[in-house]
This record gives structure tokens, sequence and C-alpha cells, in this order.
């Protein structure tokens, strides 16, 4: 089956800020590295949308805040093309918190899901109030 987006434009860099779109206790968020990033020597990790990557917590609850984490993008602001033309973007850059196998920390998302994250993790689109 062939996947619903071809090319994900990739523009988290290293220490993006994001907004922490769930309800674990996390508010914001800062990106240290990207998970199964192939690039050249030299070159910063980057990440898009459905892209797993590891944050440090650096605003929201006191126990919550420079605890390293495991962390699923689920929308940004620069825009993504899909294969039937179509371009979507958001109006901010928000993570969702995992655990290890990929399932969400918190119990609600707030805001929408891009449909290419949700396809990846289909726990995140049940907790979702939309998937665009």
């Amino acid at each position: 089956m062939k996947p619903l987006n071809a090319h994900i434009t990739r523009t988290l860099t290293h220490h993006t800020r994001c907004t922490c779109a769930d309800n674990s206790g996390a508010k914001e968020v800062d990106i240290i590295t990207v998970y199964n990033f192939k690039g050249r020597k030299r070159m910063m990790p980057k990440a898009g949308i459905g892209d797993m990557v590891r944050v440090v917590i650096k605003k929201g609850k006191p126990e919550m805040r420079k605890k390293v984490e495991k962390a699923v993008v689920i929308r940004t602001r620069k825009e993504i093309r899909r294969l039937n033309g179509e371009r979507i973007k958001f109006e901010d850059n928000a993570v969702v918190l995992v655990d290890d196998k990929g399932l969400p920390k918190g119990s609600e998302i707030k805001g929408v899901v891009a449909r290419e994250a949700a396809e990846r993790y289909p726990k995140l689109a049940g907790l979702a109030s939309g998937v665009v």
C-alpha cells in the first residue's frame, strides 16, 4: 500500500520549542534529537509530522520539568504537500508525549492531529478531537 504522503517537509531542528498538546503536565518542550534520522556528517537532525523525537520539558508541572521524554510531532507551522496536491499547515508546532511503545502518556489531545501522524500512531487519532 502506497503511503498517503510521499514527502513530509522536515522543519523542526535541534532546540526547537514546541507546545505539548496533551494533558500529561508538560506545557512547552525542547527537541534534542530525532529518532531514525539518517543524514550526512555534521547535518543537524530535523523532524516533521509523524516523527518520534526526544524532548526536554521546559515548562509545566514542577515534577515534570527538566525530564527527558519521547514525543511524536503532530502539527507543524511549515506547510506539507500531500500526494493529491493539497497543502496543509497548522498555527503551531505541537508534540504529544509517548512511552517507548508509542502509546500516549496523556488521556486527551488538545487540537487536531495531522493524518500522517494518525496513520503511524493510531492511538493518537483516538484521543484527538479531530484528524485533518
